[in-house]
């Protein structure tokens, strides 16, 4: 059983009480009239007793895919150096993650020819074809023809040269940051590898958010992928209103620093859990903005994959940004598709869940079901009761209710909204709304958007419904107390951790934004 639901169990046992009216709504109530958290709160926004908010954010995942043949157990990998097919002898060429590598033996090959290979695994470590000079200085290929047992140690790789100092660099060049360049002020989120600081640049007094991810925990070649991408991403959404933009990266031999935009309003998490259901209205104005971000990067060949409350954030005057990007998927033409199993579990489309190929249908779902959440105040797949029945607490009954479970629209909602999550909540891809021929339009004149002024909206020329209070820059009064009550500071480097970590994955990670650095220039 996953930790959330384990957590959710002790806490249902330890209130076995029926609901209280006032009783501080959740998203993820198990049905209309059931509460979590059976008391009062001292005051609106307030925690009730015994609650612990973290338990309701719940991260995005993936799950790896391994392929099995002939006892080989093959992950599709990335390889920073020259690599070469052990089946056919050609170079594996390709970005991203070009072939596929036995996590047992090590063998590497093409992933069109992992099906035909012959040799059975051995569990033994086998040195991969290679590169190596000839006297005059060419390469040729070569094969190592020793086989090396898996308890022995790898050859030590050459240490890479170390990254260069502001200091050092050229007149002229391209200004970096490092970590004394900021000011760490507060904490204000934490995920499952990495944590979000409020800083300021000491320069300019200007504010920004901090992604902090520590290197061991993203030295696996998938992850470092992941990496590699939330940082394009982030650098493509600076153009756009309603995405979260990218001021720098740098890194320390034991950290990865994303420094983005602060969006101080929240997320919709936040307000959602002291509001309940928000009105139409409201609720239609932020899905017109996701809509537009999402559409932003469909165009750009981008699959956002994470779209749920959490990582919708609003900003001072009331607009959306999305944030996280972790998850994305690069490089997706029309009509191209992925497999990869990924995603929040309440908000994986089912395309996902059947093992389908998939493109950017996914994300119109999710915006279903936040739009849903967002009207209805709980998730088309709650389940009533189920706390009473341990079976009903776990992911895999989840997929089977999304799946499977026919989604009730409530009877208090419009019909245009109820058109809408029907459109969005379509479990067939290609009649789903915004996967059919004309894509991205059939949302813009869909009835439920026929009041949205869109090229205004774009140009956030529309005033928002909601306007979150706010004292100053600084204030912090819609982050949850779980992250800003945390002390600020990053734990000493471990120089035995960081002896481990190959820093060559890393090359080229640093990064400064033209736009916001010319904006700084001026100040």
């Amino acid at each position: 059983m996953s930790t959330f639901w384990s957590e959710f169990l002790n806490i249902a046992a330890n209130h076995p009480f029926p609901p209280m009216p006032g009783d501080l709504w959740s998203p993820l109530d198990l049905g209309s009239n059931e509460f979590i958290f059976p008391n009062v709160p001292a005051a609106p926004g307030m925690p009730c007793a015994g609650e612990d908010r973290s338990i309701y954010r719940r991260g995005a995942r993936r799950w790896r895919k391994l392929y099995r043949v002939n006892g080989h157990i093959f992950q599709a990998k990335r390889f920073n150096r020259r690599a070469f097919c052990a089946f056919c002898q050609d170079r594996i060429w390709g970005l991203g993650r070009q072939g596929f590598k036995c996590i047992q033996c090590k063998l590497l090959v093409h992933k069109k020819c992992h099906k035909l290979v012959q040799k059975p695994c051995s569990n033994e470590h086998v040195d991969p074809v290679e590169i190596k000079d000839d006297a005059n200085g060419e390469s040729t290929l070569g094969r190592a023809s020793s086989v090396r047992s898996r308890a022995e140690p790898e050859p030590a790789l050459a240490e890479p040269p170390p990254a260069p100092r502001a200091d050092e660099l050229e007149p002229g060049s391209q200004r970096q940051y490092s970590l004394d360049d900021f000011e760490l002020i507060r904490v204000i989120g934490r995920g499952s590898y990495a944590k979000v600081l409020m800083v300021e640049l000491k320069r300019t007094k200007r504010v920004y958010a901090m992604k902090v991810i520590k290197k061991a925990l993203v030295t696996d070649d998938e992850d470092i992928d992941w990496v590699q991408t939330e940082k394009h991403v982030f650098e493509t959404a600076s153009n756009h209103p309603f995405l979260v933009g990218l001021h720098s990266c740098f890194q320390t031999p034991s950290r990865l620093f994303f420094v983005i935009e602060f969006v101080r309003g929240g997320d919709l998490m936040f307000h959602m859990q002291r509001q309940r259901r928000l009105p139409e209205e409201h609720a239609r104005f932020y899905a017109a903005e996701i809509s537009l971000a999402l559409h932003f990067l469909h165009d750009r060949g981008v699959i956002y994959r994470d779209l749920k409350l959490d990582n919708v954030l609003l900003d001072h005057e009331g607009h959306i940004k999305l944030t996280d990007y972790g998850m994305c998927k690069e490089g997706v033409r029309p009509g191209d598709t992925t497999s990869t199993f990924c995603g929040t579990p309440n908000y994986i489309a089912p395309e996902i869940l059947r093992g389908e190929e998939y493109g950017f249908s996914v994300d119109w779902w999710a915006l279903g079901v936040l739009t849903y959440e967002m009207l209805a105040g709980r998730s088309p797949f709650d389940i009533t009761h189920a706390h009473d029945n341990p079976d009903q607490n776990t992911e895999d009954y989840l997929f089977q209710v999304i799946l499977e479970k026919t989604i009730r629209i409530p009877r208090s909602l419009s019909v245009k909204a109820a058109s809408v999550l029907k459109g969005f909540l379509n479990k067939n891809p290609v009649e789903r709304l915004g996967c059919g021929e004309n894509g991205f339009m059939d949302i813009v004149s869909h009835p439920f958007f026929r009041s949205i002024e869109w090229e205004m909206l774009e140009q956030k020329q529309v005033v928002p419904p909601f306007k979150p209070r706010l004292e100053g820059e600084r204030d912090l009064a819609n982050f949850p107390p779980e992250f800003t009550d945390e002390p600020v500071h990053l734990t000493p480097d471990n120089d035995t951790v960081i002896a481990d970590i190959d820093q060559s994955e890393f090359e080229g990670f640093e990064y400064v934004n033209p736009l916001l650095m010319s904006l700084e220039d001026c100040v």
